[in-house]
Order: C-alpha cells, then structure tokens, then sequence
C-alpha cells in the first residue's frame, strides 16, 4: 500500500466555495448549446471550480470547446476530471482521453471515482492497480493533486482518506449525512487530520431533498452544506437560471449553526430512506 504523504497547501482559486458539478446539462450529449451557456454564466458570475469526468457524457468535450475558446479562462479556473478504472493501464488511458477532450496540457485534480467495495480497494492499490497512475500523474506534473470520491460506503472511502496520499475527498454533504454512520461523522475528522481538502457533493439530493412547501429549498441545502467544514460545494446545473441562483447562496454563505442543526434533525428520521445513492450490496 502506498505511504502517506503530507498534503502540500491546496488554494481554490475564486471568492466563491461553490463550483460548478458535472452533473446537470454537462452530463448530456448533443446539447452543446445549452451546456456552452451555463459554463459561461458560471465563469461570469465567479465561479472557477469546474467538475466533469469520462462518465459524465459530454461534460469533458463541452468544457473542452468552452476553453479551446477562452485559454486565459482556463488558466483562471480550477479544472478536475475523474476515471473508474481500476488498473494502471485503464486510467492512463482515461486520463489521455480527459486531457484531449477538455483540451488542456494538464488537470488540477484528476480523482479516483467512485469507490464502492473492498475490491475497488484492492484493485487499486496492488502492483498494476490504478492508484499507481494517479501518484504518477502528479509526480510528473500532468495532475496538479489527485483525489477520491465516494457516495456508497463511508467506511470504504475512510480507507482512501486514512490511507492513501490524496489531496482532496469528494463526498456528500447534506443534511442526510449527519447522523451515526453519515459521511459527514465518518470522514471529516480524519480529513482534517491529514491536512485532505473536502468537497461536497449530492448536496440537493438530485432534488430529493426539495421540500418547498417547509422551507427547505435549493439555497438552503446549499448554506446546509457551506456550513459543514468542506472547502467546496459543487452543483450540477441545467440552466443559467440555476446557475445564477448556486451563485447566489454561495454569496449568501452558511447557514447558521443553529439553523443547520435545525435542519439536520429533520433529516435524522429519514436517513435510511433518503441515502439513496448508498451502496444496496
């Protein structure tokens, strides 16, 4: 298994702790049009956290036209991708295929994505395993830092963060996740710990978590989530009008701390239920 190594000092370009996820109309294809206009409205209105990944459709190629048109944007931006596969020759692969696509020389964060189960774990870390590309990759400077994600086991994504040398780890943050066992409980001490920057996602539940009729709107999820100890909050977005409206919580800042535990407890009674992007094996 890989050592350690200590996290070097990690800046989010921009004011703004919200960024741009690769969901929404980035994970499409042939909408090249409507995808063009919400980056731009990102990048307008403050955002330089740009996500995509190989497994989000278009979102890679959509950025990629985007910053073929605006090098200085880019150079402005925080850019990361993500690969699923689990041996070193399949993520080389993904990451070549990521950097044409996007249309860059290099990513600020190329993370791991989606770890499941003890045998992603495995796979990943014995000899030909696909960790040994992402330690590669920032060791010759193609990936400013490398990360992992994780939404279906907090228990498999703690090992990442205990044991794998990662500057970031992306994980849901909202109000579902608070309780016994939450991601939030599970994995943010020991980030903290080895100096790993968080960042949130699943954050409106893919509208799940909507509850207009009690107050508990898009803008409040996302407070919810500025206010847990996360260095940034991404959220896919369909629209400008959307868009506009991540901008305007991120400006808005956190909730106070009442009001999110406020929150929280709401949630507790439901946490089974509502984890629906949790691992069912």
């Amino acid at each position: 298994m890989p050592k350690k190594n200590p996290t070097p000092d990690l800046p989010f370009p921009g004011k703004l702790r919200v960024g741009l996820g690769g969901e929404g109309v980035l994970r499409s294809t042939g909408r090249h049009a409507a995808a063009r206009t919400v980056i731009e409205a990102a990048y307008r209105e403050g955002i330089r956290y740009f996500d995509s990944a190989v497994a989000y459709a278009g979102s890679q190629e959509y950025y990629g036209e985007f910053w073929r048109d605006h090098q200085q944007q880019r150079n402005q931006s925080f850019l990361t991708s993500k690969s699923a596969a689990r041996t070193y020759s399949g993520a080389m692969t993904d990451l070549e295929r990521s950097l044409t696509a996007l249309n860059t020389d290099h990513l600020d964060l190329w993370q791991v994505h989606d770890i499941r189960t003890d045998h992603d774990l495995l796979e990943m870390e014995k000899p030909g395993g696909a960790l040994r590309a992402f330690m590669e990759a920032k060791e010759t400077g193609v990936t400013r830092y490398i990360g992992a994600t994780g939404h279906a086991d907090p228990g498999i994504l703690a090992h990442a963060v205990e044991y794998w040398p990662i500057d970031t780890v992306l994980m849901p943050v909202n109000p579902n996740e608070v309780g016994p066992g939450g991601f939030l409980e599970t994995i943010m001490e020991p980030a903290r710990n080895h100096g790993i920057r968080v960042i949130g996602m699943k954050t409106l539940g893919a509208g799940h978590y909507l509850f207009p009729e009690a107050g508990i709107t898009a803008d409040v999820l996302i407070r919810f989530a500025l206010a847990q100890q996360v260095d940034q909050v991404i959220v896919g977005c369909g629209t400008e009008e959307e868009v506009l409206a991540l901008v305007t919580a991120g400006r808005a800042g956190p909730l106070e701390i009442e009001e999110a535990d406020r929150l929280a407890a709401v949630f507790l009674p439901h946490a089974a239920a509502f984890a629906y992007y949790r691992s069912r094996v």
